[in-house]
């Protein structure tokens, strides 16, 4: 039977993904309230100036902090998502124990999603992961998977420092409509997700009744 969402991976799956979302959110919410809130340490004269000097009720400030720090502890679950999400898709699967967020089940490709800019040397740490894991396993690809850059690319990493230019002929760097595309073997397919979201979290809100 078709997929009435995407074709990439199963209805069910989606459906699921996005299950695991909500559980997150109504985690977050559960812990951050208006009355823990208070409980933990919050500069109340800084919110009697921000209430006062910009015209805002204090309530409707407490609320938008709220809003943020739930906003904040989402993030993670958002990671997740999209891990869940490329893990559905045939053939490859979470990466689990490998160490790495994303494999191919035959072991041809290994990857890992970065969602914020790395300090130099965490990315350095990556880079020598990658090209140690390849020099192993001289079947698989390996990719630092770039989920923050409004950037479009699929580029073999080139490490420049002051001793030398090191790269390896199967260690990459793209960005992540390019790793939805080659994952799916669609150039379209994180667009098309992205299109078909409010449909699903509507169908999975109308389960929820």
């Amino acid at each position: 039977m078709k997929n009435k969402y995407v074709n990439f991976i199963t209805d069910d799956h989606l459906l699921e993904c996005v299950g695991n979302l909500h559980n997150a959110y109504l985690k977050a919410k559960n812990n951050i309230t208006k009355k823990n809130f208070y409980s933990n340490k919050v500069d109340t004269i800084k919110l009697t100036f921000d209430s006062k000097f910009n015209d805002i009720d204090e309530e409707s400030l407490i609320q938008a902090e709220i809003l943020r720090q739930i906003d904040k502890s989402i993030n993670n679950s958002i990671d997740t998502f999209h891990e869940q999400i490329l893990g559905g898709i045939k053939s490859f699967e979470v990466g689990n124990l490998s160490g790495f967020d994303i494999k191919a089940k035959d072991d041809s490709l290994f990857a890992i999603l970065i969602f914020e800019l790395l300090p130099k040397n965490i990315e350095e740490g990556l880079f020598e992961k990658f090209c140690n894991h390849a020099r192993l396993n001289k079947k698989a690809s390996y990719y630092f998977v770039d989920f923050f850059s409004n950037d479009d690319y699929y580029k073999k990493w080139v490490l420049i420092n002051e001793e030398a230019t090191v790269s390896h002929k199967r260690v990459f760097k793209i960005s992540a409509n390019k790793f939805y595309q080659l994952l799916t073997g669609n150039e379209d397919a994180i667009s098309i997700l992205q299109n078909k979201l409010q449909i699903v979290v509507e169908d999975f809100k109308t389960q929820l009744i």
